[in-house]
């Protein structure tokens, strides 16, 4: 542990590895077949309905890519031009820390890292597969909900605290699942940062009729972490490209790197502000995770313009409203600092992303790109910025 590292720390981006029947154990009877594995080639395939899914190449988890094994690819040190099967290496047999919470507490004592917002990985692709029926979206994620609280609990012992899924298509369903989780230990929901289903088309989480949801929130005090997902963006990058398919983790196209500069977050923050959410409700807190923070200056800068055109439109300045409700967990390989001098030190957390191949291998190897910063920026970075907003 880095010396001057003498206080809690907490990793606002951690991630299990589902179960095989992580999505299936608590689906009702009559949708037992929503999600199914069959074997393709040797190798256990997930299907949706009727569709095979490659979001992720291996959804068992049985075998993983190591912790950090991409870290030289995403931190642009990648010279011998490598991909990521080839950066990969030897894979890893998923550990017992990367399926239940007892372990993996052991396994944050060694890493030094107290407390901990766990996330989960196969999970976000349900909604964006779901999206032509909300009410099957909503029985879903109340399945996954409760593979989750069976087995790792929402609040395991104060530091593991593991992010049930949320979602606000049917208003009423909505609240009564945002209920049941907050009555059952939550402390922080997951919200998928991108429109929501509707049986006439998507839109926004975040209009006016999705009131009741954020009221509730507000009054709970429950933390909300947009954390990366598949937010249905690939569509409009095929339309480039001139390809059909889904997203798929883990296979990186020059195209896309360059064209995806972090819309989503961008679209989804935009949409809470600019429709007024955040100041109908001015004490939901919004955390991005694992969107990076190279965005924000853009953002910030259109929001600025926004202003400048139309004060009128806006009950309030929106650069208020984004500096008092949001918060961002930037890549580790992002300029953290830069970040800092744009929205300040108290709206930044650390996220190491554990274990997945694109995060880091040593949580705390965080500290290392943020030497030029002072203690107390490195203190509520790594730990009092996020310990604030669970205690919220």
């Amino acid at each position: 542990m880095p010396a001057d590292i003498d206080f809690d720390v907490y990793d606002a981006d951690n991630h299990l590895y589902e179960a095989e029947d992580a999505l299936t154990r608590h689906l009702p009877e009559a949708h037992r077949n929503l999600f199914r594995f069959v074997e393709l080639k040797g190798r256990k395939k997930l299907v949706v309905r009727d569709r095979l899914t490659e979001f992720i190449p291996n959804p068992t988890f049985e075998v993983v890519a190591r912790p950090g094994a991409h870290m030289a690819f995403y931190a642009a040190a990648n010279a011998e031009g490598e991909t990521l099967r080839e950066l990969t290496g030897e894979p890893m047999r998923s550990i017992p820390a990367f399926r239940s919470p007892g372990p993996r507490l052991e396994l944050l004592d060694e890493q030094g890292v107290h407390t901990c917002l766990m996330y989960p990985t196969l999970a976000s692709l349900i909604e964006e597969r779901l999206l032509d029926d909300p009410a099957l979206t909503q029985v879903a994620i109340r399945a996954f909900n409760e593979w989750l609280y069976d087995e790792w609990r929402y609040d395991y012992e104060g530091r593991i605290y593991s992010t049930p899924l949320v979602n606000p298509c049917i208003v009423e369903q909505g609240v009564a699942e945002l209920d049941r989780v907050i009555e059952r230990g939550a402390r922080a929901v997951l919200l998928r940062p991108a429109p929501v289903s509707g049986l006439r088309g998507t839109r926004s989480p975040f209009l006016p009729e999705f009131d009741p949801f954020w009221a509730r929130v507000q009054e709970a005090g429950v933390l909300v972490v947009l954390h990366a997902s598949d937010s249905g963006y690939t569509q409009y990058l095929n339309t480039w490209e001139g390809t059909e398919g889904e997203f798929v983790a883990f296979r990186p196209k020059t195209f896309v790197a360059v064209a995806d500069d972090g819309r989503s977050i961008q679209d989804a923050l935009a949409s809470a502000i600019c429709h007024g959410m955040l100041t109908r409700f001015p004490s939901v807190h919004l955390i991005s995770v694992e969107n990076g923070g190279s965005w924000a200056g853009h953002l910030v800068r259109n929001l600025e313009t926004a202003y400048k055109k139309m004060p009128n439109e806006f009950p309030e300045h929106p650069l208020e409203v984004f500096h008092r409700n949001v918060w961002i967990n930037p890549f580790w390989e992002d300029s953290v600092v830069g970040l800092v001098e744009l929205i300040g030190s108290e709206r930044v957390c650390f996220g190491s992303d554990y274990p997945h191949p694109e995060g880091l291998d040593d949580p705390l190897g965080f500290r290392a790109g943020i030497e030029e910063l002072g203690r107390a920026d490195v203190e509520r970075i790594m730990s009092t910025n996020l310990k604030s907003l669970l205690a919220a």
